[in-house]
């Protein structure tokens, strides 16, 4: 289990630092540029609640978190230290030589979906 959660996490950081060196280089705040965009926005032209985070990662790495805040701030307060503590405990549990899978119960599912839809609607309402 401990060697499979290191190939794992290796893996993952490769994959990650490899995305991080070609979004350290592409502006996405400018056009013409590979990354993909939003197939909501594209279809309907509203963000969703994820819209922003290309360019907020971005904005992170290059260590400007007032821009990062503007793209997404739901995603920045909420999202990144969420994702932060479940990849953590994936890490320490399967280091520990035990199997860690992330769920939620009905109430939290509906909570994360409920703050989803919410910044979505304020975020297309309010600009």
């Amino acid at each position: 289990m401990r060697a499979a959660t290191l190939r794992r996490a290796a893996l993952g950081l490769g994959v990650g630092a490899a995305g991080a060196v070609y979004l350290w280089n592409t502006n996405p705040h400018e056009p013409g540029h590979l990354l993909p965009g939003c197939p909501l926005r594209w279809a309907t032209g509203l963000l969703c609640p994820l819209c922003g985070g290309t360019r907020l990662a971005y904005d992170l790495l290059h260590a400007d978190v007032v821009a990062a805040f503007h793209d997404n701030a739901a995603l920045l307060v909420l999202g990144v230290p969420a994702a932060a503590y479940a990849v953590g405990r994936w890490l320490l549990t399967g280091l520990r030589g035990r199997h860690y899978r992330l769920r939620l119960s009905g109430r939290a599912g509906a909570a994360v979906l409920g703050v989803a839809m919410a910044w979505m609607l304020v975020r297309n309402l309010v600009g």
